[in-house]
C-alpha cells in the first residue's frame, strides 16, 4: 500500500491570488513586464488555477496504480 501525503482541507488553504503570484514571480526571477502585459498573465494563472483544481479534487483510491512508461 503507498502511503500518500493528504491534501491541506481546504479551509486551512490560503486564497489563491494572481496578482500576488505575478508579482513574487517576477521578482524571485529578476523579471520585468511591461505593464499592460500584467491583467493577460493574470487572466492566464485564473486558467490555470482553476485548471488545477479540477486535477487536485480529482480523488484517487489507493489502489490506482502509475501509467506506465513509453519510451519510443
Amino acid at each position: 500500500m503507498v502511503s500518500r501525503r493528504a491534501a491541506l482541507p481546504t479551509e486551512t488553504r490560503p486564497e489563491f491570488d494572481p496578482e500576488a503570484y505575478l508579482q513574487a514571480g517576477l521578482g524571485l526571477l529578476d523579471l520585468t513586464i511591461e505593464p499592460n502585459w500584467a491583467p493577460a498573465i493574470v487572466a492566464n494563472l485564473k486558467v490555470l488555477q482553476a485548471a488545477a483544481a479540477l486535477v487536485g479534487g480529482f480523488a484517487l483510491p489507493d489502489e490506482a496504480e502509475a501509467a506506465p512508461v513509453y519510451e519510443a
